[in-house]
């Protein structure tokens, strides 16, 4: 499959997850009397994977994460070469559905941009409070075991078929655990869509939540290397 096309995949994903997750977070969470909770948002999440894994993942392996693409990587199971395009589509289409979810969510007259947009932060913007070196550490360790997961149930010996389904139920158990600590990144350009329209407070956080979900996937990549031989 052509380079391009695998792009565009990955930027369809990318758009479909930031968008549907964070939509439902900004929409749906608390809206009055019906709102879905962290449940429901932990659940978008997972669902938006599932879908687009089954849509578009036989197209470029359904990556849609910058941490994913490289932990990929360092397990052997993707090609350098594609880490440059396939970034610059994931934090493209993360872009376009921040700013797409930001008109929709002022269509009703409020500052969706004051509400955060669902950015992921530490400090007074974490959800519960919680410190950085905390914030770090939920990151590093959620994407860790999520590129376990992937890693796993994408090798060649897995049950054919139902890798979607793990992948976007373990996604789901991420957000249950850690939306509390930090609004759940384990997804760089999922934080730098929503940042880029906060600013402020979200793009000086911005770094944490590229810099830890990297190091779990890169991490759990050379295990799985080191596993397999």
């Amino acid at each position: 499959m052509p380079l391009l096309k695998r792009s565009v995949a990955e930027l369809l994903g990318t758009f479909w997850l930031v968008f549907g997750g964070c939509g439902s977070a900004v929409l749906a969470a608390a809206f009055p009397d019906v709102g879905i909770g962290l449940v429901g948002v932990s659940l978008a999440f997972g669902l938006t994977v599932v879908t687009m894994a089954y849509a578009v993942g036989h197209i470029s392996g359904g990556h849609f994460n910058p941490a994913v693409t490289l932990g990929l990587v360092a397990g052997g199971r993707a090609k350098v070469g594609d880490v440059l395009p396939y970034i610059v589509a994931q934090v493209i289409g993360a872009v376009l559905a921040a700013y797409v979810l930001s008109v929709i969510a002022s269509g009703n007259g409020t500052d969706a941009l004051a509400g955060g947009l669902a950015s992921n932060g530490f400090g007074e913007h974490s959800p519960g409070k919680y410190a950085q070196g905390t914030a770090f550490l939920t990151e590093v360790l959620m994407t860790f075991f999520f590129l376990l997961v992937i890693l796993g149930v994408t090798d060649e010996r897995a049950p054919a078929g139902f890798a979607p389904l793990a992948i976007g139920l373990a996604l789901t158990l991420i957000h249950l655990v850690s939306i509390p600590v930090t609004n759940t990144s384990v997804n760089p350009a999922r934080s730098t869509g929503p940042a880029l329209m906060v600013g402020g407070w979200a793009l000086q956080q911005l770094w944490l939540f590229w810099v830890a979900p990297v190091l779990g996937a890169v991490l759990a990549g050379g295990l799985w290397r080191w596993l397999k031989r």
